[in-house]
């Protein structure tokens, strides 16, 4: 508040004399414009440029008083200051002028004239922005000595990813146009555009091992984790386009079936929580065999401060002899599926076999076995659930083996069929390649006449020994008990989780990308989006909340930011930017993580009458 001086042409004098205004000003936009709240003359009676400011002061005084229902037993000590500011501030609340009395906001407006515009989404962004404090991911930049608008568009580029993961193109439309991201990290939203983006992926992807490290242990600090067990298995993501000149994407066997492009080999380790220690991406041909020594060597010069090595849990993909005999040399110890077939297996008469249940309340068998000339211990694991689906899978397949080699014999009769015999052959060959895991059950035989003329297709089902529903677990720990082997391995599901995350609900697939950089730019951002959701859904399954990803986006997404106009009695345009009251479902997310509700406190504008024309609401 203050008083401000403005010079008017007097025409009976034919000079200029200096009246005042009290005006409190606002900021609007870029801009700070001065509002009137009273006109106060010419103030003779106050010529002292120091009795002015105290009639200033005087006027504030009683205006706070007012707003906060206080009241004040002394007034100015100069009387004519005194009668003055009690005038003055008469006429402010008799033509109120003021907002705020006694903690309330009486207006009267012009039903109307109310609208709502620039809705926005901010749940998702919300929750996310919170939990990126809670790893202090802007801490760890400006150490790193990043400026502060760059720390601003790595935060929204990271939270845009986990809230609407897509292209940095539809991202800069979607920051645009629907989400509030730039009002929680105070980034300019009109500054925003899709090469911002990428480049600030790129700076990302330069620190990478560093934000890694600094996420692995903020995680273990926040949670109070100790990381004994660490899983460790691959993905690969395909490419859209023709890579000609990349070195990562490859032609390699793709786990969604996507022959026809080149991949990515992704490699993570992480804890049984969930969170990554270590990502390392590998060219598209890379065996899940051969990619463990450079994590191998990583983590032992991670953990080598370390009092015991963690556990490496391995799915069989990755559990070679040579890989085995890897983690041995470092000193790990190991937990994997043995890719040693269920023969020349004998029976631990010291142990008898239990039976447990797994999260869906399934019996699973567990019996202790040994095999010749091999000091690691076995667990020999029995589903029936399992056992089920095989022979259910194993019957399905069957059918169309049978069926395709009827298809075979019959065409046999028929006119313009092929009989030849190696050709023949080849339809078989074909057949046997296309079910390899069903034609070790069958012998084929062919029956043709002294021209290599088939007249008739055999076959016969073997009697092979059941293996559905069996599996072994390998393990050198030295675990007497059964139940803690298992729940040992049974932690793998984890990291399929967090691939299942990271490919579904994150779009870690395919990647659009050109080169090779932009490409390793893209899938961290991903990681580093999936640590930012790990954190939240870490926290929510503590209180029993396991919902997916994506469901609990569609029930933060109710929560949105709307600015509001409407017009009062004096013509003066209110302003209100305010957050959404979060719905029952949207409350109990924020109260299970112990985050506040809502961003900020209502942000409210009036403008005068003569500057309504053509304004924006407030950022």
């Amino acid at each position: 508040m203050f008083l401000k001086p403005v010079k008017k042409y007097v025409r009976t004098t034919g000079r200029y004399r200096t009246y005042y205004r009290l005006c409190e000003s606002y900021r609007y936009g870029n801009t700070v414009r001065h509002n009137t709240l009273a006109q106060l003359g010419a103030l003779d009676e106050l010529p002292e440029e120091s009795k002015r400011e105290l009639l200033k002061e005087r006027i504030a005084s009683l205006i706070k008083q007012n707003r906060t229902g206080q009241s004040d037993m002394f007034g100015a000590e100069d009387e004519i200051v005194e009668a003055l500011a009690q005038k003055y501030f008469s006429a402010i609340l008799k033509k109120e002028k003021i907002d705020f009395i006694k903690g309330r906001d009486y207006h009267t407006i012009d039903t109307n004239t109310i609208e709502n515009k620039d809705i926005r989404e901010v749940g998702t962004e919300w929750l996310c922005c919170q939990a990126i404090e809670q790893l202090q991911v802007r801490e760890c930049l400006l150490n790193q000595g990043w400026q502060e608008p760059q720390i601003q568009l790595a935060l929204t580029h990271i939270i845009s990813r986990a809230a609407y993961p897509a292209s940095e193109l539809r991202t800069s439309k979607w920051i645009k146009e629907n989400s509030a991201v730039c009002e929680l990290t105070s980034y300019p939203q009109k500054q925003i555009t899709k090469d911002k983006l990428y480049q600030i992926s790129h700076k990302l992807f330069e620190n990478k091992d560093l934000l890694e490290q600094h996420l692995s242990r903020r995680t273990n600090e926040l949670f109070d984790l100790q990381d004994t067990i660490y899983i460790y298995d691959l993905t690969n993501t395909y490419f859209e386009g023709q890579q000609s000149n990349s070195e990562l994407a490859q032609f390699g066997r793709s786990k969604e079936k996507r022959s026809d492009c080149k991949l990515i080999v992704l490699a993570l380790v992480i804890n049984v929580e969930g969170f990554i220690k270590y990502s390392q991406l590998f060219e598209g041909n890379m065996s899940d065999s051969k990619s463990l020594l450079k994590i191998i060597e990583e983590l032992s010069a991670r953990t080598s401060h370390t009092i015991r090595k963690p556990v490496i849990v391995m799915d069989a993909g990755i559990a070679t002899e040579d890989n085995i005999l890897l983690l041995r040399t470092y000193g790990f110890s190991y937990m994997c599926v043995a890719r040693t077939q269920l023969k020349n297996y004998t029976v631990d008469l010291k142990s008898d076999p239990i039976t447990i249940t797994d999260k869906k309340d399934q019996p699973i068998t567990l019996q202790k076995i040994k095999i010749e000339n091999n000091t690691d211990n076995y667990l020999l694991v029995h589903s029936g659930a399992k056992q089920l689906k095989e022979e259910s899978m194993k019957s399905k397949f069957a059918l169309r083996y049978v069926q395709e080699l009827t298809q075979i014999n019959t065409n046999l009769t028929k006119k313009g069929g092929i009989k030849k015999k190696e050709k023949v052959w080849e339809r078989i060959g074909r057949v046997k390649q296309k079910y390899p895991s069903i034609n070790k059950y069958y012998q084929v035989d062919v029956i043709a006449n002294e021209n290599d003329i088939v007249t008739e297709i055999k076959w016969k089902q073997r009697t092979l020994p059941a293996r559905e529903g069996k599996y072994l677990l390998r393990t050198n720990l030295d675990e007497k008990l059964e139940q803690t082997q298992w729940a040992i391995y049974n932690t793998i599901r984890e990291i399929e989780s967090s691939f299942r995350t990271l490919k579904t609900d994150l779009d870690l697939r395919p990647v659009y990308h050109k080169t090779d950089q932009a490409s390793m730019a893209h899938l961290h951002l991903g990681l580093l989006a999936y640590t930012v959701v790990n954190t939240i859904r870490h926290q929510l399954k503590q209180k029993n909340i396991n919902d997916e990803w994506r469901n609990i986006t569609r029930i933060m997404n109710t929560q949105k930011m709307v600015t509001t106009t409407m017009v009062d009695k004096y013509g003066q345009l209110i302003k209100i930017r305010q957050c959404s009251e979060p719905t029952d479902q949207v409350q109990k997310i924020y109260t299970a993580l112990n985050y506040k509700s809502k961003p900020f406190a209502r942000k409210k504008l009036v403008v005068p009458p003569e500057q309504t024309n053509h304004q924006e609401p407030p950022g």
